[in-house]
């Protein structure tokens, strides 16, 4: 018989009900990691913003870390804040790190290194406790530094005064090489575990991956990603003697761990010089690859490369999630790691076996002197791309006034196959550079699904020979070397403002200003300190077009064992910057990896040229999902700051930023409300810089 409840008994459910919800809600919800956890999943559990509210969402407050370079454009904040019992801690665009109150915003401590400048970026912070003791760990230039999170001082008793040099344990041979890491490692027990970036040069430092004590800063272990003698790996360089001259391989990107099972996901990018390998002919690893690690010991576990011998800069970008899938009918604990590509590859995470097909297909040979491509490489069956990975003539921009010009140029250019080797014909970058996925990462949700935007820029590449002409200024051999990637082979620099030009550099900057950038470094220029004096001499009167005899020592220096060099990183754009490419150009995926289908897919961003249907636009940062079933998502070069339902893909809440919001947002809540912050550095591609972090919450 079916029971009627009483008013009295229905008022006393409500108050129990209320009551239980009162005291979960006034708990703190921490985002207590880089990207949410160190499962990297980018996913809260916090439900008290919903598809039926969140419209209402408000500025809660606004905070200005100070330092932005608002005459160039070019500092950022890529910072994805931790929150901590109710404290936010993150990072300025000049590397201030500092503590705010997370509920109102108000500034508790900043500290600063005093060294000055814009050193390249940060993605965050990580923090460790045991006990009573707590200490909050971020890499600044190409220092660690330990600092006490209840002050922002440094702990004295880790390295020297509280950091430790970046290039401890990589050999005396690496010490004036450009090594940082611009986002955090994973914490383990009592160890650090951290990656770093490196040049993509030729001599770069190797990226092996190192465990730091966090009481001490000495190294614990070390895993190295070139392969020494007698380390599994070695013969997959067909030269026994790479290891001691190849660089890179480093995990840029950050890592994962699963902490239960004690192992670490370790995402790396490709060996360097990235465009040309004729000097390390092979497989490579461990370039490229995804590797599992015993966390206590750095032993390899298994791992699985994703691009052979890479020539095209396909680093793995982001940390790879760690979550639950159901397959073949049972749950298994995967690990996901998306890609430049726009593949999604999906792993048990206990045995490395993927768990949907991966085929090796056939690849183009090179056909630049001296390189020798990998013959085939690895495609998942499942999922689908979640970017286009070709582009010919019938994808040009229909929005484009410069249709002649658009066609003219890619008819010259090598399209078909995104795995066509560089040469000195044009060639046809796509997915680009910047992906395809990049380092904001993928949000994964328990039930399965990953969440992933993605760009769809082309960019063009050309290889031209490293070497000058008899008779030429021999410092500009060396701006080849060492600047010609990114300020472009004439010297014009990047349309969008991301590299400036050097044509006329004597009008705008005096030589020993010049000689400074070059051993310190500048906004995203690294330190060059491994130059050595003669070759800076040279160098500078190149670029202030001053003479320089040819000496004995220039021409041992201007010996290379790189004959070919790219001539930059060139987007592919018509007159008005726009990509030559037909939209979307900005995409946001969900996934279910459960059976390898697409829920949705739907453009991100908007150049607002078609008020029918946005365009999508190139985006950095990442999403974040809350289990009420929302994403947020800045990431745009609109400066929009939006909120998608996770069922359907629709926008239902956006707002404008004072700047883009390239990072990822975090997710939390303090005495039971629960705010989004997301920091508004700007930057790049063209947009203005910023200083601000931005909380969001219902009223």
């Amino acid at each position: 018989m079916k029971r009627t409840p009483t008013p009295a008994a229905f008022a006393l459910f409500i108050f129990i009900a209320l009551s239980a919800c009162q005291q979960a809600d006034s708990e703190n919800r921490d985002w207590p990691a880089y990207l949410g956890d160190k499962a990297s999943s980018q996913f809260s559990p916090l439900k008290q913003i919903t598809p039926e509210n969140v419209a209402r969402l408000q500025v809660a407050w606004t905070y200005h870390s100070g330092g932005a370079d608002t005459t160039s454009n070019r500092s950022q904040i890529q910072c994805n804040p931790l929150i901590i019992n109710g404290v936010l801690y993150g990072t300025s665009p000049r590397f201030a790190v500092f503590a705010l109150d997370a509920a109102t915003g108000q500034e508790l401590w900043k500290f600063t290194t005093g060294e000055g400048g814009v050193l390249s970026v940060n993605r965050g912070l990580a923090f460790w406790e045991n006990g009573e003791e707590q200490r909050l760990l971020v890499a600044i230039g190409q220092y660690l530094y330990a600092l006490d999170p209840a002050t922002g001082d440094p702990i004295l008793s880790f390295g020297e005064n509280g950091r430790v040099n970046l290039h401890t344990g990589l050999g005396e041979d690496q010490a004036l090489k450009f090594v940082i890491a611009n986002t955090p490692g994973v914490v383990y027990k009592d160890l650090y575990i951290l990656g770093s970036v490196v040049e993509e040069q030729w001599g770069a430092a190797s990226g092996h991956i190192r465990a730091f004590d966090v009481h001490t800063g000495k190294i614990r272990w070390i895993f190295h990603t070139i392969p020494q003698p007698g380390e599994v790996g070695h013969e997959t360089w067909e030269d026994p003697e790479a290891y001691k001259t190849i660089g890179g391989a480093n995990s840029w990107a950050g890592m994962s761990l699963d902490e239960e099972a004690g192992v670490v996901f370790v995402p790396t990018g490709s060996a360097s010089y990235d465009f040309w390998g004729g000097d390390r002919k092979g497989a490579n690893l461990f370039a490229n690859c995804l590797i599992d690690l015993n966390a206590n010991t750095g032993e390899r576990i298994w791992h699985f490369q994703t691009v052979h011998h890479d020539i095209w800069d396909k680093d793995l970008p982001a940390p790879p999630n760690l979550m639950t899938v159901t397959h073949q009918g049972k749950k298994i604990n995967a690990v996901a790691q998306i890609t430049k590509t726009g593949f999604v590859f999906l792993f048990d995470r206990k045995t490395g076996e993927p768990l949907f097909p991966v085929e090796e297909r056939p690849v183009p040979p090179s056909t630049l002197a001296g390189e020798k491509a990998w013959p085939t490489q690895p495609f998942p069956t499942k999922p689908a791309p979640y970017v286009r990975q070709v582009f010919t003539e019938k994808d040009l921009n229909p929005y484009s006034a410069d249709q002649e010009m658009l066609r003219d140029s890619i008819r010259r250019i090598r399209t078909g196959n995104m795995f066509n080797p560089p040469g000195e014909k044009p060639l046809l970058i796509f997915p680009g550079f910047d992906g395809g996925g990049e380092w904001g990462g993928a949000a994964a949700d328990p039930d399965g699904m990953l969440y992933v935007n993605a760009n769809e820029m082309p960019w063009v590449q050309k290889m031209l020979p490293a070497t000058i002409d008899a008779g030429k200024h021999p410092g500009q051999f060396f701006y080849r070397k060492y600047c010609a990637t990114c300020h472009g082979w004439g010297m014009e620099g990047d349309p969008q403002g991301a590299f400036p030009s050097l044509i006329n550099l004597s009008a705008r900057m005096a030589e020993d200003s010049v000689g400074h950038i070059l051993l310190n470094g500048r906004n995203r220029m690294p330190a060059f300190q491994q130059v050595s004096p003669v070759e800076r001499e040279a160098l500078i009167a190149f670029l202030f077009d001053k003479k320089m005899p040819l000496t004995a020592e220039i021409k041992e220096k201007m010996k290379t064992p790189v004959p070919f060099k790219a001539d930059g990183y060139n987007r592919f754009l018509d007159s008005k910057k726009m990509p030559a490419i037909s939209p979307p150009w900005g995409t946001l995926s969900a996934i279910d990896l459960n059976t390898g289908e697409y829920r949705w897919q739907v453009p991100l961003g908007d150049w607002g040229i078609d008020k029918d249907k946005p365009t999508g636009s190139e985006n950095y940062g990442g999403p974040v999902v809350t289990a009420s079933g929302l994403l947020f998502i800045a990431a745009t070069r609109d400066e929009m700051f939006r909120v998608f339902d996770t069922s359907n893909g629709k926008i239902l809440w956006e707002t404008r930023l004072p700047a883009a919001g390239y990072a990822t947002p975090a997710v939390y809540s303090v005495d039971g409300k629960q705010y989004i912050v997301i920091a508004c550095g700007g930057g790049k591609v063209g947009t203005k810089s910023g200083d601000a972090y931005v909380a969001f919450a219902l009223p």
